[in-house]
């Protein structure tokens, strides 16, 4: 049965977004009490409210006992690749201490395979945790979008594209690329060999348009035959430099888009014979215990990883208390700066 034309049962924030004719965040906003609503949309919002008879969902679950204090920070990866990579390892330092210090949970969650993806989503859907930390996401990973279909905030680290519509923390990229090429032309090098991460992520297209962009200002020819794909593991740099050395043994510097790669590199740059950073320069990128650990240290171009997983956990508690409208999203870009060691 019909009143006054729309169905019977509990109204949804979006008849109350579209009573009050503004958008779903707008109306989020109000329910929370955030200052960040004119008077005029807050008036509009409170009567349709009052019209429709709505009853926050936050507000239900509460009443219910439901609400959960809780964060997943989704990494989908091995335990392996986990423990091995510094990387994670800082994001979840810094996730964890912002979290600390809101009295939230921090439930990691691991995603191998496309069970245990649906399995994970069936866990969201039953409203267990109130927000999700995306990582090392791929361009066609449909979890963001799932994660936001079900109504609750999400923000990744880094980006699926250029236009992400998800909420996310990223750092300058394509600025490494380009620092790193353009130290290493400055230091004579001529035919500087880039290993890339996974051509499927944003991160690591973004690196290979710096190294490229480098390679152009530095008036060097690019060459296709200095690019080796990676896969942001220490195999893989492994990989990608025998490749490199088997097309071009005339290469003279290296720009891996990872110091975990960089650290493979040079275990096959050493077993070919030639010294770092005499014979070939060697540059990275995270400025990891790994850079600082090598023989001889990695110069790496750093990116503030633990600060990116705090600004990632602070996004999404704004986020939690206040819902952004879906076309202001909040998004942060953090700098980059060079470390010089002595690999190059």
């Amino acid at each position: 049965m019909a009143v006054s034309g729309r169905q019977t049962g509990r109204p949804t924030l979006e008849e109350v977004a579209a009573r009050a004719g503004v958008g779903r965040g707008t109306v989020s906003r109000v329910i929370n009490g955030s200052p960040r609503v004119s008077e005029q949309a807050k008036a509009a919002v409170e009567r349709a409210v009052a019209e429709l008879g709505y009853v926050p969902n936050r507000a239900a679950r509460a009443l219910a006992g439901s609400r959960t204090d809780a964060v997943a920070l989704v990494i989908p990866e091995t335990e392996a690749r986990l423990f091995a990579e510094p990387y994670f390892l800082d994001i979840i330092r810094g996730v964890s201490s912002e979290l600390a210090d809101a009295d939230k949970q921090l439930l990691l969650t691991l995603i191998r395979s496309e069970q245990e993806r649906q399995r994970f989503e069936q866990y969201l859907a039953a409203q267990r945790v109130d927000g999700v930390l995306l990582v090392s996401v791929h361009a066609a990973d449909p979890l963001p979008d799932q994660v936001r279909a079900l109504g609750l905030p999400a923000v990744l680290n880094g980006r699926r594209t250029e236009d992400e519509p998800v909420a996310f923390v990223d750092s300058d990229n394509t600025g490494a690329g380009r620092t790193a090429v353009a130290h290493l032309a400055a230091r004579g090098r001529r035919a500087v060999a880039t290993i890339t991460g996974p051509l499927d992520m944003y991160v690591a297209r973004c690196r290979l348009d710096g190294y490229r962009e480098g390679l152009a200002e530095a008036g060097l020819a690019a060459d296709e035959g200095l690019v080796a794909t990676g896969d942001f593991t220490e195999e893989g740099g492994r990989r990608a430099m025998r490749r490199l050395l088997d097309r071009r043994p005339d290469l003279d510097a290296v720009f891996a888009a990872s110091d975990v790669m960089a650290a493979g590199a040079r275990g096959v740059l050493r077993e070919a014979g030639r010294r770092v950073p005499e014979d070939v320069a060697l540059v990275g990128v995270d400025d990891s215990a790994v850079a600082r650990h090598m023989d001889p240290p990695l110069t790496s171009v750093r990116q503030p990883i633990e600060e990116m997983g705090r600004t990632m956990a602070r996004l999404l508690l704004q986020e939690i208390a206040a819902p952004s409208e879906p076309d202001e999203q909040p998004r942060r870009m953090l700098p980059t700066e060079l470390v010089v060691r002595g690999s190059s």
